[in-house]
C-alpha cells in the first residue's frame, strides 16, 4: 500500500472557539462590573467624605474644637451649628470633624496589628506543616474563647489608658479573625494546579507564597480589613465612652457622647449626632467589605 505524496491531505473540521462567549464569562467581567456598580460608589463617597475630615479637617468646619463661646452653649442644631452646640459653646460638628483623625488613627494602628499578626500566623499554619497548624489553631481557639472587647479592656487597663494601648488592645483582639481567614485562603490555594506547577518548576517557599499564594488570597482579607475597621472604631468608641481613649478636651468620637449624656434629657443632640456618625460609618465599611469581596474574589 502506498500513499500518494501529491494528494493533499484531508482537512479535518476544528470547532471554532467562540472567543466573544469567552470574554462574556462571569469570571472574567466581575471585577470591572464591580467597580462601575453605583452601590460600590455610593459606599465609597461618604467614606471618602470621612477620611477627608481625619486629613483636612479645617476644610470642613471653621470653629475650634478645644475652645468655645459660652454665651452660646446648647444651643439646638440649626445653619450656624450643623450639630448644635455643648455645653461650653462649642461647636459640636467641629469636634467630630476633628475627632475623625484621633479614631481613624487608633483605628488603624489596631486593623494593622491584627493584619500583620493575623497574616502571619494563618501563613504558618497554612504552609509550615501539621505541627504547626495544630499549635497555631490552638493559639487562635483560645484568642477565641475571650470576647474582644474583654481582651481590649485587659490591655488598656494594664498600660496607661491612651491611643497607643487602646490600638493595641484591640488590634491584638482582632488577630484571631484575620489568621483564620488567612489559613483558609491559603489552604485553598494551595491545593490549586498553578501553585503545584510553580514549586515543580523549581520555585522556592517564599518566591511561590509572594507570587502566587498571597495575591491569589487577598480577596477575602481585604475585604475583613474593611470590616474590622468598623469593628475597631466600635471598640475604640466603646472604651473610650468609658474614659480609657484620649483626655479631655481632646475631641474623640467615643469622649463626646460620653461627655453628652449629662445632658441627654434636654440636649439630646450632644450624643445622638456623634453617635448616629459612628454607626453610619460603620454600617458603610460593613458595605465596602461587602464590595471589596465581590471584587478580589477568585
Amino acid at each position: 500500500m502506498s500513499i500518494k505524496l501529491e494528494e493533499p491531505l484531508t482537512q479535518v473540521a476544528v470547532p471554532e472557539i467562540a472567543f466573544a462567549d469567552i470574554e462574556n464569562l462571569p469570571t472574567q467581567k466581575r471585577k470591572p462590573r464591580a467597580l462601575r456598580s453605583p452601590v460600590f460608589w455610593l459606599t465609597c463617597a461618604p467614606l471618602i467624605m470621612v477620611l477627608g475630615w481625619a486629613l483636612f479637617p479645617a476644610l470642613f468646619s471653621g470653629f475650634d474644637p478645644i475652645s468655645g463661646v459660652p454665651a452660646e452653649k446648647f444651643q439646638a442644631p440649626g445653619s450656624a451649628h450643623w450639630f448644635g452646640t455643648d455645653h461650653l459653646g462649642r461647636d459640636v460638628f467641629a469636634r467630630v470633624v476633628h475627632g475623625t483623625s484621633q479614631t481613624l488613627l487608633t483605628a488603624g494602628l489596631a486593623v494593622t496589628i491584627g493584619l500583620v499578626v493575623g497574616t502571619g500566623l494563618g501563613l504558618l499554619a497554612a504552609t509550615a506543616g501539621r505541627a504547626a497548624d495544630a499549635v497555631t489553631m490552638r493559639l487562635i481557639d483560645v484568642l477565641l474563647a475571650v470576647p474582644g472587647f474583654l481582651i481590649s479592656l485587659i490591655i488598656v487597663t494594664a498600660f496607661a489608658p491612651g491611643p497607643i494601648s487602646l490600638g493595641i488592645g484591640v488590634g491584638i483582639a482582632s488577630i484571631a479573625s484575620f489568621a483564620r481567614v488567612v489559613r483558609s485562603e491559603v489552604l485553598r490555594v494551595r491545593s490549586l494546579d498553578y501553585v503545584e506547577a510553580a514549586f515543580m518548576n523549581g520555585g522556592t517557599y517564599w518566591s511561590v507564597v509572594f507570587k502566587h499564594i498571597l495575591p491569589n488570597s487577598c480577596g477575602p482579607v481585604l475585604a475583613l480589613l474593611a470590616v474590622d475597621l468598623g469593628v475597631a472604631i466600635l471598640a475604640i468608641s466603646g472604651l473610650g465612652f468609658l474614659g480609657f481613649g484620649s483626655p479631655p478636651p481632646t475631641p474623640e468620637w467615643g469622649l463626646l457622647i460620653s461627655e453628652g449624656r449629662q445632658y441627654l434629657a434636654s440636649a439630646w443632640w450632644l450624643t445622638t449626632l456623634p453617635g448616629v456618625v459612628i454607626v453610619v460609618v460603620v454600617i458603610l465599611l460593613a458595605g465596602l467589605g461587602r464590595q471589596l469581596h465581590k471584587i478580589f474574589r477568585f
